[in-house]
């Protein structure tokens, strides 16, 4: 056998395409909780069989990304015992995983990712785009979880950010909510660019710990009201004093809450009450 003869390279199998497409189809936020996702529908979109289709939705289901409604898959809608379980991996993974990377990322030209998606946070931000500045989010977390060397540490970490994209779709409109997370990007980058590892998983647990409760408020998934207080309407003051009410897209998920969690306390349950 010729020794320059190598193994050829192939293209990823099918069925790891097509997961691919339908998970960065689900991070766009482009399918709401509760929408009804069909095998024959996707695979005709895809240009595909229905077996690689069946096959990812699966195990984005394993992943719990998606769930059964019947013969359907659906975007599950999270409940407030979703969020803090999602939150308490979360806390357990995220500041371990920059613990590993801060010591690198003092070299500017290795940082350069992370500071530029900041960058790009701040003017989307400014600029009152909150898909970009979603993005943007999206690009600083994946820039400084290329650095870490635990491949498995990695696909945890995606995995559980992944589970909050549906609520960040509904609440990174609200400029007040994009204030709290830039905050905390803003931290934990000035503590990777110091390469100091402790300073940079603290910022980051400060970051977990305010993101989350701004979520929960905006996403209206917290306790109800005292008995006779008027129905909540989330309002986010803009530089003039006026607000921006959030309360219909608040709704649309308690509906859907609803409709796929009837077990457990959602944000459905606390919008009834408040109503009753």
């Amino acid at each position: 056998m010729p020794p320059s003869l190598k193994p050829v390279k192939r293209q990823a199998a099918l069925g790891d395409q097509v997961y691919q497409a339908l998970q960065t189809h689900l991070r766009s936020g482009a399918i709401v909780a509760g929408q009804p996702l069909q095998e024959v529908q996707l695979a005709e979109r895809l240009g595909v069989s229905r077996t690689p289709v069946r096959e990812a939705m699966m195990r984005l289901s394993s992943e719990g990304l998606l769930s059964t409604v019947g013969r359907s898959y659906v975007v599950p809608a999270l409940t407030i015992d979703d969020v803090d379980e999602i939150y308490e991996i979360r806390f357990l993974v995220e500041p371990a995983a920059l613990r590993r990377v801060a010591a690198r990322t003092r070299d500017a030209a290795v940082r350069a990712p992370i500071d530029a998606a900041l960058a790009d946070a701040i003017a989307a931000d400014a600029a009152d785009d909150a898909a970009r500045f979603r993005d943007a989010a999206a690009r600083f977390r994946g820039a400084w979880l290329a650095l870490v060397p635990n491949a498995r540490l990695v696909r945890v970490v995606e995995q559980y950010a992944d589970h909050m994209q549906q609520i960040r779709v509904l609440t990174l409109d609200d400029a007040g909510v994009r204030a709290i997370v830039l905050r905390g990007l803003e931290g934990v980058a000035a503590a990777l660019a110091k390469g100091d590892g402790e300073r940079a998983a603290a910022a980051m647990e400060d970051n977990l710990r305010e993101a989350r409760k701004a979520f929960i408020a905006a996403a209206a998934l917290g306790d109800a009201p005292p008995p006779g207080a008027p129905a909540p309407v989330k309002t986010q003051a803009d530089g003039n004093g006026s607000g921006k009410r959030h309360a219909p897209r608040a709704a649309q998920t308690a509906r859907a809450a609803r409709s796929t969690n009837p077990g457990r306390r959602s944000a459905a349950s606390a919008s009834s009450r408040s109503n009753a």
